[in-house]
């Protein structure tokens, strides 16, 4: 199957909601993750049904996150050593998330994720600030760490999503050591790969609709470039109060999925 040009009607009050919230969900993507708290919502409120929704957010993500990835890059706030297996590794926690999927009730998750939640809010309030430069951890330690922290959160991934961003940075600043640039960095890599596989799918199955999704993926770049940026200029001062904003969304998310 193809993807769909022109599923439906393009409209203008549909464009307008998809610039407007993909624009705002790409800038709090690009500074610290969860952005697809934010601009999943807004295809669904364009009109957009579920699996074309997905597919069509899938789209703008790819282009916005590559802008992010591509910016981290060249400012040198990436950890190769480390990115390319967390690549690998999470791609194929994304595999056993989505199957994972068959076995356990998204609601189970979801009311585990209301326990954790709370517990990760306090663990970001209690540090002043993410670290600025990398911390005093063996190399050994700091990839197994890493990558470890890849395979589990990309199996959350497949399995839920939302926040898996957001929970990369965190564990690759508090238990990896690694400052908050780079960790950010690392994180965008992750994710860029793991969108490309998702798109691919949903575009084999015809599940994008491209004027929509290419709509969005101008606002989406643009908000990655802006929020990138912020984050590489400004560190911590930006990424930690980012951070709990999308702590409370998600929260909110998933009390609301829950009602």
């Amino acid at each position: 199957m193809r993807a769909m040009w022109m599923p439906m009607e393009l409209t203008l009050p549909m464009v307008l909601i998809v610039a407007v919230g993909v624009f705002l969900a790409s800038f709090m993507d690009g500074i610290a993750g969860g952005g697809g708290i934010i601009s999943v919502p807004t295809y669904f409120l364009a009109g957009l049904p579920a699996h074309l929704a997905l597919g069509t957010n899938k789209l703008s993500s790819c282009i916005g996150t590559a802008v992010s990835t591509g910016r981290f890059i060249r400012s040198g706030y990436v950890n190769w050593k480390l990115g390319v297996p967390s690549i690998a590794l999470a791609l194929v926690g994304a595999a056993l998330g989505t199957r994972l999927q068959l076995m356990v009730s998204e609601r189970a998750l979801q009311i585990l994720l209301l326990a954790v939640l709370p517990v990760v809010a306090v663990v970001v309030l209690r540090q002043r600030k993410l670290p600025e430069e990398p911390g005093d951890i063996a190399p050994g330690r700091q990839a197994f760490i890493v990558l470890l922290a890849a395979f589990i959160v990309g199996a959350y991934d497949g399995f839920y999503g939302p926040g898996t961003g957001t929970f990369l940075i965190l564990i690759f600043c508090t238990l990896g050591k690694l400052d908050v640039r780079t960790a950010s960095g690392n994180v965008k890599l992750v994710n860029l790969s793991s969108n490309i596989g998702a798109l691919a799918t949903s575009l084999l199955h015809g599940k994008v609709f491209l004027a929509l999704g290419l709509i969005g993926a101008v606002a989406s770049a643009a908000g990655h470039w802006l929020g990138s940026g912020l984050a590489i200029k400004d560190g911590s001062k930006i990424v930690r109060p980012a951070i709990l904003v999308v702590l409370v969304l998600l929260a909110i998310k998933v009390l609301t999925d829950i009602l």
